[in-house]
């Protein structure tokens, strides 16, 4: 039996109508209250008197908020990875500023998964996909894999992506190109469903695990049992289910806009604590993360499962997710050091 690690899908949100600024992370004028709560320090956030690695943070230091996601999470999605190879430096930097036993997992650059939209972002052709930029990707994540902090790599393959020979085809070469890491396929479309022996089959002679996806259901959506699919580890993704904003939206992020209830959560909550009992790791992360309703929702899928909710939250958090009062420790602490 594993842990279910549970985290969100990037964390960094700065800009837009669903920034998490002001929202999960606090506010400036939150942290300078924070800041002198308790005397130099004492009542700041830990990402703010100390960095991920242990060394103090001298005053005046930018607020770190992978450091701060770190306090409430154990692992996270990397989103940035899939826009463009993260450098080595970045990579370093993400191992330090966060706890020992922090995990990463990784989207693959959008080269390797979406050639279209790899195109109009470079201008570059991506027919030219190849080993030169497989051992560019590996080289970018040996830091994370070197202090062993890697979770997995996630080829997030797009509903446009079906299960025809070219495409198989690729598939393999993809698994077998990154053999040495373990590996989470998200596949939409129901070609793949349609043909459970043979897309199966494919994943397990690599031990790669078939993505779990929740999000809104269209007539060639893949249909999908929340089972586990190898014995190595799990990997569960939720997205949300905003299907009138899912095609249609004035920003990318509207799709996002959604928060699940708490009898939407139970079944998905029930799945991976199953499927947790039948492998050596399980990942969950939330990606509806407009506003943070994905930190919410990973948060109340934390205490359904029995973890400890760990870390700090300001009282604006608390405000736009009351249903969470009571659970969650308010940043900065009260005297008391009791609960809200």
């Amino acid at each position: 039996m594993s842990r279910v690690r549970v985290g969100t899908s990037g964390w960094s949100y700065p800009t837009g109508k669903g920034t998490w600024n002001g929202v999960f992370y606090p506010t400036a004028s939150e942290r300078k209250r924070a800041s002198h709560a308790n005397g130099a320090g004492h009542g700041a956030p830990a990402s703010e008197r100390a960095g991920g690695s242990g060394g103090a943070k001298p005053p005046g230091s930018k607020f770190d908020e992978l450091a701060f996601y770190a306090e409430h999470f154990d692992t996270v999605e990397v989103n940035s990875s899939f826009y463009r190879i993260p450098a080595i430096e970045t990579t370093k930097k993400w191992v330090e500023r966060t706890p020992r036993d922090f995990e990463f997992s990784l989207k693959l650059y959008q080269k390797f998964t979406h050639p279209e939209m790899f195109q109009k972002a470079t201008g570059a052709d991506p027919a030219d996909v190849g080993d030169k930029d497989v051992g560019e990707f590996r080289g970018a994540i040996d830091p994370i894999v070197e202090a062993g902090k890697l979770g997995a790599l996630l080829a997030q393959f797009p509903a446009s992506f079906k299960n025809e020979p070219n495409s198989r085809g690729y598939l393999e070469w993809l698994l077998e190109a990154f053999k040495d890491y373990p590996m989470a396929v998200e596949l939409r479309h129901r070609s793949f469903s349609d043909d459970p022996k043979g897309t199966l089959g494919l994943l397990a002679k690599y031990g790669a695990a078939l993505v779990q996806i929740d999000e809104p259901k269209f007539r060639l959506s893949i249909r999908q049992t929340l089972l586990p699919n190898v014995r190595t580890f799990y990997y569960m993704r939720l997205h949300g289910r905003n299907a009138a904003q899912w095609w249609k939206h004035d920003n990318s992020e509207d799709r996002y806009n959604y928060l699940y209830t708490d009898d939407e959560l139970e079944p998905i909550v029930e799945a991976a604590d199953a499927a947790s009992h039948h492998v050596r790791k399980a990942y969950l992360y939330a990606n509806n993360h407009f506003s943070a309703k994905s930190v919410a929702n990973a948060a109340t899928i934390k205490k359904r499962l029995g973890q400890p909710l760990t870390g700090e939250y300001p009282e604006s958090f608390v405000e736009r997710f009351p249903e969470l009062k009571g659970s969650v420790r308010i940043l900065p602490p009260r005297p008391s050091d009791t609960l809200v």
